[in-house]
């Protein structure tokens, strides 16, 4: 550990979890980080070297990397709500931190960070010498105006439903032209992963008036030089950008990215991967089984699998009827069978789910057993809810593959039980603009790294009690709000997991959703990409790829 570096209070009772076994390496690694200690400093004291980066070849600059993936039409930032769009923005703009493929949160546009022992107060110390892409200097200000774009209710962020419950606009505080503090209402230990959500991008406070098209200004390692909804998106490199490669020279390494647009059926971009006529599928938003089925034998393509949390949620509007009733919920969900789901609809790639948006490999789960398939059970649930000859309903969904799938075998599998589904197929585009609206739908989620951060996402209220603009089914529960909020401010695991065993309980009994599983997820390229390190949520992050012939 560097002699200037501040231990945490917390961190000493951390390594003796560690040492007692109650902690794993990794969890030890993220914790340790979240509370602001270096990376390396952290394995250092957990036993482990943290590794250096070493290259199997030498580096080798230019080139244009060509993406199969939707170009959609995008304004503000902060108001992303899939990862598609974000693609081409994170090349221009970029976030305060960064969390890579093990789920460790490292520094970013920030230089480092304090917490207090508390959790309620956070000190962000940016890096200096950054330049926002207009020759602007990265300042003190733009953060402050980015969070400030966060809690306007009429920008309309998700942000806003992530940090709002701990953190007022009046508590982000400029210290001095480099240093923020920001002043909790309540405790909260994930913040520094919270600045990675996809919607967080840092804008310039002086050039950004609401249209990031229109205003391109950003620090990340590309310009953006042609942006056609529908058609195609390009970016070019920045010969000035603060990163530096191995070669010592500013990074990226390639000259550039276009993303071609080709619609949402799989077949067609297949074929191109196939032809050398693009290099890479954005999978942000694309369930990739048929990709990886085509693909995984083919001598020119390569494959980076990575652990993700990434899921398709049946979710249910419970201020509209049928589903304010918790029996008929309750009746649907466990018209799911769930090992024949992943099965049947993602050919086994993945792990089975339990009706509560945790997943197995988050720190904070509490081991539950899967729900049984029980369609006479719901059944009798319909008949005590008044629909003793069964109900009609209508079941929203994009044309994802395995989406559809789901749709599919669920309403066979529902039928018995009194359940009549209609389901209503629309392409992605669409659903995605009413994704929050429709009474009952499947919507893609991505992987989020710790338990507590989808919860605060997708399941609270805001301090007036109005769902937080990601809450698309309306649902909201008093006992389990309270709950979060505690797990929220706190750092042992052991109690964290104890409290999120409550948790899924509440959502698995009286919640408003229902997950059969858990989706694998992969980069799919060519192999003449090179140096490509994966993350779960399948950001494209290649700052320091590079292409050979």
């Amino acid at each position: 550990m560097q002699q200037n570096e501040k231990l945490h209070p917390a961190i000493p009772d951390l390594k003796v979890d560690l040492d007692k076994g109650k902690l794993t390496r990794r969890d030890f690694l993220r914790y340790a980080t979240l509370l602001g200690m270096s990376a390396a400093a952290a394995s250092q004291m957990a036993g482990l070297t943290w590794p250096q980066k070493a290259f199997a070849a030498k580096p080798v600059r230019g080139g244009v990397l060509k993406i199969a993936g939707q170009v959609h039409k995008i304004t503000h930032p902060a108001q992303f709500s899939w990862v598609a769009p974000t693609q081409v923005a994170r090349q221009v703009g970029e976030y305060l931190t960064f969390t890579d493929g093990k789920n460790i949160t490292h520094p970013y546009l920030l230089e480092n960070w304090e917490v207090s022992k508390d959790l309620k107060t956070w000190t962000l110390n940016l890096r200096q010498g950054v330049k926002w892409n207009n020759g602007d200097t990265f300042i003190a200000d733009d953060v402050i105006f980015t969070f400030s774009q966060w809690m306007n209710k009429d920008v309309g962020s998700s942000m806003l439903g992530l940090v709002g419950e701990y953190l007022d606009v009046t508590g982000v505080e400029k210290i001095d032209q480099y240093s923020v503090k920001l002043n909790l209402k309540k405790p909260e230990i994930a913040v520094p992963e919270h600045l990675f959500h996809y919607p967080a991008i840092v804008l310039n406070h002086r050039a950004f008036e609401g249209d990031f098209i229109k205003s391109p200004v950003g620090t990340g390692p590309y310009t953006l030089e042609t942006y056609l909804p529908g058609e195609r998106a390009v970016v070019k490199r920045r010969t000035d950008y603060w990163k530096k490669g191995a070669d010592g020279q500013p990074l990226p390494y390639m000259d550039g990215m276009e993303f071609i647009d080709m619609g949402t059926e799989m077949a067609p971009q297949i074929a191109a991967l196939k032809a050398g006529e693009v290099d890479m599928i954005d999978l942000g938003d694309v369930a990739g089984v048929d990709l990886f089925q085509a693909v995984k034998d083919d001598p020119n393509i390569q494959i980076i699998p990575v652990t993700s949390a990434s899921t398709r949620v049946l979710r249910m509007r419970v201020d509209l009827k049928p589903w304010d009733d918790n029996k008929v919920r309750s009746a649907l969900k466990i018209c799911q069978h769930h090992e024949k789901l992943l099965s049947l609809v993602y050919f086994n790639e993945g792990l089975q789910g339990q009706d509560f948006h945790v997943y197995q490999l988050h720190p904070e789960y509490c081991e539950k057993p899967i729900p049984k398939y029980d369609p006479q059970r719901a059944k009798q649930l319909l008949k005590e809810a008044g629909y003793p000859n069964g109900i009609d309903v209508n079941l929203a969904v994009g044309t994802w593959p395995d989406v559809v799938r789901y749709a599919e075998v669920l309403k066979q599998d529902a039928a018995p039980a009194g359940f009549r589904i209609n389901i209503q197929t629309m392409p992605t585009s669409q659903y995605w603009e009413k994704w929050t609206e429709v009474d009952l739908g499947i919507t893609p989620w991505m992987h989020r790294p710790i338990g507590t951060m989808v919860l605060n996402l997708a399941y609270i209220t805001d301090a007036d009690g109005k769902p937080v603009p990601w809450n698309e089914t309306r649902w909201s529960d008093p006992e389990f709000s309270k709950l979060l909020t505690e797990a929220n401010g706190l750092i042992n695991v052991d109690e964290r997991r104890k409290v999120f065993c409550k948790l899924e309980d509440i959502q698995q009994e009286r919640g408003s959703i229902g997950i059969p599983y858990w989706r694998n997820a992969w980069y799919v390229m060519r192999k003449k990409v090179k140096n490509v390190n994966g993350v779960p949520s399948l950001y494209i992050t290649f700052n320091d790829a590079w292409l050979v012939a």
